[in-house]
């Protein structure tokens, strides 16, 4: 890293204390950005990267509600404001018990870069909750998420702050939360949030468009190769929306998809993960994968373990942060691995990350690859402020259009930067310099 950029990063983690993720967040920023520095000093003397690594705004509140028993709870909600240079701030809300401000923190710095890099006016933010939706009844939900808005409204607006769904944030749960914010509001304002129902303001293509983008994204890295995800073999870990679209896409492009997870275990499909199975036992039922290998022949169910150790051309990894370790990276590459695709938002650790570049393998990083859902969330908002309604014909294209340009962006940056093929610089890179030269044009913000 460069020495002075290390100064600066040194800094910031001493200012944030025990935030694991976004140090590690961070670290792996800085340590793309000495070339840009050489080229760009203003953006040193204009301490962009100090005020980048500052949230202009954190918020943290208590989220009271009743269980379906009558018994009060107490859950913790977050929304971090990180940088609204490009726009309003936006992001999901996530609701998993492994939330908290660091969490918050790593994925709001991050989607600074990839909103900047879909070309969107959108600036970063993120926030949620350590609720934990799992078990609950669509009532005890109703609630919590009344709760959780009757704080959160006052912070977000259409020109203010768009939240949008993430892990444990579904339609069913921005339904709720956007019925709140108008019955407290007594407006219907539409772009306040994104990920709604298809009647009610939301987009075509949203709930697919993470998983989509990144098998785009993928696709696109394949290609400078001479190859295409027709005849790979693909795993990928997790089961949610993310996953199930990653699979989709991934086998109407000709690819055999065997393997997925969840927190419990994993399933091996030689013949290709059947969709529509999986959709009906996740999305409909909200059972787990146990349940899908039980009414699927021939179909091995692994309780536990790691879906890395199976043989795999393509990865996707689409679960959670830090999923795929050096040692697992290592396994990949020895059995054939030809790219990563990262669904979820940095779901590999450093060393993972290390293995994947020194072994040529090409990475797509989440901030990159998974733009897809927050570039689909603001044709949503454009839906929105127009009145308007896209088939999904269209909007699949324009989502295309944006993950295309999306790489191209990152490989003609990583080019220009002198490190061809590195997916990671071109992403950092490409997403700092957009931000930097408008907080430098819009003085001390």
């Amino acid at each position: 890293m460069d020495a002075r950029l290390e100064a600066i990063r040194d800094t910031v983690l001493a200012r944030n204390p025990g935030e694991a993720e976004f140090h590690q967040a961070v670290t792996e920023v800085f340590e793309s950005l000495g070339p840009v520095h050489d080229r760009h000093p203003e953006f040193l003397e204009g301490a962009v990267l100090e005020r980048l690594c500052e949230p202009e705004r954190q918020i943290i509140f208590r989220v009271p509600w009743v269980d379906d028993a009558g018994r009060f709870q107490i859950n913790r909600g977050f929304r971090v404001e990180f940088n609204s240079a490009l726009g309003p701030f936006k992001g999901g809300l996530r609701f998993h018990p492994s939330v908290n401000l660091g969490i918050v923190k790593f994925l709001g710095f991050e989607q600074i870069f990839k909103n900047a890099l879909t070309g969107m006016p959108i600036g970063g933010g993120k926030g949620g909750s350590d609720f934990d939706p799992r078990g609950r009844s669509d009532a005890e939900i109703m609630r919590f998420c009344q709760s959780f808005m009757t704080e959160l409204y006052r912070h977000i607006g259409e020109y203010t702050d768009v939240p949008a769904g993430d892990i444990g944030v579904g339609g069913r749960e921005i339904g709720y939360l956007f019925g709140q914010y108008k019955r407290i509001t007594n407006r219907y304002e539409s772009g306040v949030l994104t990920g709604k129902g298809i009647s009610w303001g939301g987009s075509l293509v949203r709930p697919e468009a993470t998983g989509y983008g990144t098998v785009i994204f993928a696709e696109e890295m394949l290609k400078t190769r001479g190859r295409s995800f027709d005849g790979q073999r693909v795993v990928v870990s997790g089961s949610g929306n993310v996953a199930i679209n990653a699979i989709a896409k991934a086998q109407s492009l000709g690819a055999t998809v065997v393997a997925c997870s969840d927190s419990s275990g994993y399933v091996v499909d030689e013949a290709g993960i059947d969709v529509a199975l999986l959709r009906q036992i996740k999305e409909v039922e909200r059972g787990r994968l146990k349940d899908y290998a039980a009414r699927r022949p021939a179909v091995t169910y692994v309780d536990g373990g790691s879906v890395w150790d199976l043989d795999a051309t393509v990865a996707l990894p689409c679960a959670t942060q830090n999923e795929l370790d050096g040692g697992a990276a290592a396994r990949l590459v020895r059995n054939g691995l030809l790219a990563v695709g990262e669904g979820a938002n940095m779901p590999s650790t450093r060393e993972a990350v290390a293995v994947f570049q020194d072994a040529g393998i090409l990475f797509g990083p989440g901030k990159a690859a998974n733009a897809g859902g927050v570039a689909t969330s603001a044709l949503e908002m454009q839906q929105n402020a127009s009145r308007d309604s896209w088939s999904f014909a269209h909007t699949e294209e324009r989502l295309t259009e944006i993950m295309v340009g999306i790489h191209d962006r990152c490989a003609a940056t990583a080019d220009e930067y002198g490190d061809p093929g590195n997916y990671v610089l071109g992403a950092n890179i490409g997403g700092f310099v957009k931000v930097a030269d408008a907080m430098l044009a819009q003085g001390l913000i």
